[in-house]
């Protein structure tokens, strides 16, 4: 009985042990799961931009990783397709792992063992159907131990940083851009119109006095005409003066007759029954009322003249109304073709031992609020002016350039003359600020889903880019389109609480 005893009690000691034991490594097991420290990548190539996540990098324990792939371009947009193949490389051992988009658009899990301890690289190798690519992340750690990845735990740098999720800018037009240094134009801002080139438009004019008829729907503003097709007819049918059908007919008349006395002059004439000076004056009249005849008749259709058009193109204008009595060489519509337009701008005469300097221009239209490049248009500087008018105070600049079919003729524009450029200017498009209370910002990204907003001072503006004159480095990543959005999630307290799990 004493034996039993003391052996219940031995068992219950081990038990006891093992369990103490277990409790143990489970907590260190914890431990290295809560405590090692967190990193986050942000890598940039000419095509993808990666923002990865993963616990610091411990030889032996299994890494898991959530990479944000980005596909760049005039608009960021998730990877959604393709396979990526990460790599832990360190010295002259790798271990690789391939991964095809997750049931959320541009997000790619990995979960690999580093081989080594040492410094390495993360090397992911990106491949779809739009382009191949490689993003390198260089001087990675990996520890031989949890203990010595917890000591090398830094503290996260504080400020305002405003978290912005890729889910969230993957949904929207959103777009940054890395800020550096470059030519810029000094600008003069002012206003000026939009008119037809010369030899672009023609007016038409009445060819007869009558009352004008509309032919159809070819004579509507907007419609596309061709060189030669009729627009309009002119009748004198109910007119006792000016009367043209009365005066094609007097024509018609008129040649018919000296077409017939000059048939006859001509046997005549080789008999010598009339004189040559007889014949020659039957001639010259012949001769004129088939002139006259031959006008009146190529325009002439029962009913009255025919108004044509001189070119091809598009209805501007229509300068009379259907029944309006019209007088010959009045006008009656005009006809653009609207492919060739000039730009005219009013300078202030403070600007004037500046117009020489003047190399192109952008204008903005009210109508669509877009900004257009003279150069883009394949357009030049034509003239300005040497002096001012008397009636007015501003001195014009002129350009020509060639209208793609967005530009209206006869719009007032803001004008942006552009001199001759300067160099190491910080310069980001216009769409990049946001203005609350007549200050100007921008969101500059410091990583992957982290914003700032910062406030610049702001120089000159050529209508689709503007200089900053403080308020950013170069270097620094702004955020170019989507800065609205931001403003807004901030607004609504929609942006959640930075980082995120994977």
């Amino acid at each position: 009985m004493k034996q039993l005893f003391f052996y219940t009690v031995a068992v219950l000691l081990l038990i006891a042990c093992q369990s103490k034991q277990n409790n143990s490594d489970n907590s260190k097991e914890g431990a290295a799961t809560t405590e090692l420290p967190s990193l986050a990548y942000t890598v940039y190539t000419d095509n993808t931009e990666l923002f990865a996540e993963f616990r610091t990098l411990v030889v032996g324990d299994t890494a898991k990783l959530g990479g944000h792939f980005t596909k760049l371009g005039d608009l960021f947009t998730a990877v959604s397709d393709g396979t990526i193949t990460m790599s832990i490389v360190v010295g002259d051992k790798t271990v690789s792992q391939e991964s095809t988009v997750s049931s959320s658009p541009g997000i790619f899990r990995f979960a690999l063992v580093p081989p080594a301890t040492g410094i390495g690289k993360l090397v992911f190798d990106v491949k779809n159907k739009d382009y191949t690519d490689q993003i390198v992340i260089d001087n990675v750690t990996v520890f031989a131990d949890v203990n010595a990845a917890i000591a090398s735990a830094k503290e996260e740098p504080s400020g305002n940083q405003i978290s912005y999720l890729k889910e969230q800018a993957w949904k929207v037009e959103f777009a940054n851009m890395k800020v550096i240094r470059q030519p810029f134009n000094e600008v003069i801002k002012t206003t000026g119109e939009i008119l037809p080139a010369q030899g672009d438009e023609m007016v038409v004019t009445a060819n007869s006095n009558g009352v004008v008829t509309f032919s159809g729907n070819k004579a509507v503003v907007g419609t596309s005409v061709r060189a030669g097709e009729m627009l309009f007819a002119i009748s004198g049918k109910n007119l006792t003066d000016g009367n043209s059908e009365t005066r094609f007919t007097q024509a018609k008349v008129a040649y018919d007759k000296a077409k017939a006395d000059y048939d006859r002059a001509q046997e005549l004439v080789k008999d010598n029954i009339v004189s040559q000076r007889d014949f020659l004056e039957v001639k010259a009249r012949y001769e004129t009322e088939q002139a006259n005849y031959n006008n009146l008749s190529r325009n002439y259709q029962s009913g009255g003249q025919k108004v044509v058009s001189p070119i091809s193109g598009f209805i501007k204008n229509i300068l009379v109304a259907e029944g309006q009595y019209v007088s010959v060489g009045q006008p009656i519509a005009s006809v653009s073709q609207n492919r060739s337009l000039v730009l005219k701008a009013e300078v202030s005469q403070k600007y004037f031992s500046k117009l020489p300097l003047i190399s192109s221009a952008n204008f903005k239209t009210a109508y669509d609020n877009k900004t257009y490049s003279i150069e883009s248009l394949n357009g030049k500087l034509l003239s300005y002016g040497k002096s001012n008018d008397a009636n007015t105070l501003f001195i014009p600049v002129t350009f020509s350039f060639d209208n793609k079919g967005e530009v209206v003729p006869g719009s007032l524009v803001d004008v942006y003359l552009k001199l001759q450029p300067f160099d190491g200017a910080i310069v980001i498009p216009v769409s990049a600020l946001i203005e609350e209370q007549g200050l100007f910002f921008a969101y500059v990204q410091t990583a992957g889903e982290s914003v700032v907003k910062r406030e610049l001072k702001l120089g000159g503006s050529d209508g689709i880019n503007i200089q900053v004159l403080s308020g950013l480095a170069e270097g620094e990543r702004v955020v170019t389109k989507g800065a609205y959005q931001i403003k807004l999630a901030t607004a609504s307290g929609a942006i959640p609480a930075h980082g995120h799990a994977h």
